[in-house]
């Protein structure tokens, strides 16, 4: 399957609200919590998943996708490619709509298998540039 193309990562940031950031750190200086804070005020729901806060943001961080106690449009992902695969299944479990791999994160039977199992799948970019360069 080919890659998302503009208009389709368009159409999924127009219409997605809630972002599970999975990796999301505490520190300002790290990339996750720019691109958190750069969605969180244009008006998307962050939730963090990282089982070593308590909550970054204003948002409580949970441990795991599975914890999440409501509906998860992207899970976007501040994760070394090896913790891709179980990434995935859990995007799949909880019915994520897309399973978003950032800048350098790339595993490509991951994303196969989460495709197969209907999820969007956008691999080596960052969803903070894309939005700006899409939405502006």
């Amino acid at each position: 399957m080919p890659p998302m193309n503009d208009q389709e990562i368009a159409q999924l940031l127009s219409t997605a609200r809630t972002i599970a950031v999975v990796g999301l750190s505490g520190n300002p200086d790290r990339p996750s919590f720019g691109v958190a804070q750069y969605l969180q005020g244009r008006g998307y729901r962050i939730i963090p998943v990282n089982p070593g806060i308590e909550s970054v943001l204003g948002e409580k961080s949970y441990a795991s996708l599975s914890q999440i106690p409501e509906k998860v449009d992207i899970v976007d992902v501040f994760r070394r490619p090896e913790f891709v695969p179980a990434l995935a299944e859990e995007a799949i479990a909880i019915g994520a709509r897309c399973l978003w791999l950032q800048l350098g994160v790339i595993h490509e039977e991951a994303a196969r298998k989460a495709r197969d199992a209907g999820l969007l799948v956008v691999m080596d970019r960052c969803l903070a540039v894309e939005r700006l360069r899409l939405a502006g």
